[in-house]
């Protein structure tokens, strides 16, 4: 399944490494967009926010979502590629 994962990190100076490295070990990911994030995964969205809580802070946003046909958008070529092989419903 394919989860979006996007987020709002509010502590001025707060790192992204550590969230951004988490994000790439749940499956083959995709990153066109600053704070938002595709992952082929076979991770439930509860499962994904359990495993990055521990890189955010409590004032922190977090939002995990499946991606689901119909979608739209502005988006290289590569990008429409990789999301369509994965989407499928």
């Amino acid at each position: 399944m394919v989860l979006s994962i996007t987020y709002d990190l509010k502590k001025p100076g707060q790192s992204y490494t550590a969230l951004y490295e988490s994000i790439k070990g749940l499956g083959p990911w995709w990153h066109y967009l600053e704070s938002c994030w595709l992952v082929d995964t076979q991770f439930t969205p509860q499962q994904v926010v359990d495993h990055l809580k521990a890189h955010l802070d409590t004032n922190d946003y977090l939002f995990v979502t499946p991606v689901r046909r119909p979608y739209q958008g502005w988006l290289p070529q590569d990008a429409w590629a990789w999301i369509n092989a994965r989407v499928t419903v």
